[in-house]
């Protein structure tokens, strides 16, 4: 059974940065494509962040606009992690952050293409 938790959520104030953490479980990580989203209260799960396998080895990663620059993602094959380091946070990076992994081709930003999905991290940044 495949497995996604994260961690490292909580309050910051605006400038400040979070670590999230996302372990796997349940499955071979290496070699598949992984994502982080959020949602806000109200709004649609919006696409955060990727990192792509090209290969078992090999990466890219992708960034939404308004994190570009502010974000980065990160992972450790052999600890079965994936990371999100945020830095500058703003009031409107207040969401639930989720990661998630999926082994289809389809588009990266796309959550409907990921198969497996963390419960989901709260991230409050106040002024």
């Amino acid at each position: 059974q495949v497995q996604l938790v994260e961690s490292g959520g909580g309050l910051v104030q605006a400038g400040g940065s979070l670590r999230l953490s996302c372990v796997i479980s349940g499955r071979t990580f290496s070699g598949v494509d992984m994502g982080w989203f959020r949602q806000a209260p109200g709004k649609e799960r919006e696409f955060v962040a990727s990192s792509k396998a090209l290969s078992r080895s090999v990466y890219e990663t992708y960034y939404a606009q308004p994190v570009k620059g502010r974000f980065t993602i990160s992972r450790d094959n052999a600890k079965n992690t994936v990371d999100l380091q945020m830095n500058s946070l703003k009031l409107e990076d207040t969401a639930v952050y989720y990661c998630a992994l999926k082994t289809s081709y389809s588009n990266y930003a796309d959550p409907n293409g990921y198969e497996y999905w963390g419960q989901g991290t709260q991230v409050t940044v106040s002024s």
